[in-house]
């Protein structure tokens, strides 16, 4: 077992405890994956979101939470069924985890659950000679959320991904122009007055350097269940390139590349951020998407 757990450290490059500790929760975010997909997970729902970039297209950040959604909208769908699956994943590769669903006051249509576990205790498993563990306080835990979209709007479109570690697993993701289209979203919503998540700053930049179209369809049912356009609001390339810039002309971008620091290995990628810069690289937006 400690071969396979060999070769899912391979890829990453140990200089420090913040190191070890992404890495840690990087193999364990793919470990749950497994886990779900035995679980038949995905028949249901699928992978979005800023983990499903890193994981399977290799964005260059780290991401913290596992987010899904629902295929067909269902506000009775059951999260705690698929928990032991996850936790017996975890366990046949030695790591210790707990999984527990939490309910959402604020938003019943979020199913969400937290795998926690031991740092300390996790970490010797993958490093039990580094003195870098000393450092580590004995009670100190290492948090992976999983959030589930149980309302999703109709629109979204699929593809399968196969993975190979723990061992062989497939699972159900939206598409380049859906996850754009949901980091679109993000990028316009989900902010507190004039601040916005830099992890979403640093998605949306990604996904214009991959010329990446954009499911209009979709964002447009998003952006409607959120209430920040109505129904008869004419989403196209020009009117969504005038949200975008009116959006990022209210935020405060220094807050953003804070937000996001402690993510990215690189800090150099963050120097070029300022409100001209977002405003250039908005005109190359490609909302070009087949029309439903």
């Amino acid at each position: 077992m400690q071969t396979l757990l060999d070769q899912m450290l391979h890829k990453y490059k140990i200089e420090s405890l913040k190191d070890a500790k992404n890495a840690l929760k990087e193999i364990t975010q793919e470990v749950i994956l497994c886990g779900l997909s035995r679980a038949r997970f995905f028949k249901k729902a699928a992978f979005h979101g800023g983990t499903a970039l890193r994981i399977f297209y290799a964005l260059r950040r780290f991401s913290e939470d596992l987010d899904f959604s629902l295929v067909l909208a269902d506000l009775n769908f059951n999260l705690s069924h698929y928990l032991p699956f996850v936790e017996n994943e975890l366990c046949a590769i030695g790591l210790n985890f707990k999984a527990e669903p939490k309910t959402n006051p604020f938003n019943p249509a979020i199913a969400s659950a937290f795998l926690t576990g031991n740092l300390k205790e996790n970490l010797s498993l993958f490093y039990p000679n580094t003195r870098s563990l000393k450092a580590v306080h004995p009670e100190e835990v290492i948090k992976i959320k999983i959030d589930v979209d149980l309302n999703t709007p109709g629109f979204a479109t699929f593809e399968n991904k196969n993975k190979f570690f723990p061992s062989f697993y497939q699972i159900k993701l939206h598409d380049m122009p859906t996850l754009f289209a949901g980091k679109l979203h993000a990028v316009l919503c989900r902010a507190w007055k004039n601040r916005i998540k830099g992890r979403d700053l640093y998605d949306y930049i990604f996904y214009i350097s991959q010329n990446s179209a954009v499911n209009m369809p979709y964002l447009k049912a998003k952006l409607v269940n959120s209430g920040f356009i109505d129904s008869n609001f004419d989403l196209v390339r020009t009117s969504l390139i005038n949200l975008l810039n009116e959006h990022f002309t209210s935020v405060d971008i220094d807050l953003a590349k804070q937000d996001v620091l402690p993510f990215v290995t690189n800090s150099n990628e963050l120097k070029h951020w300022n409100l001209q810069f977002f405003l250039d690289i908005t005109k190359n937006i490609n909302p070009t998407y087949p029309v439903y």
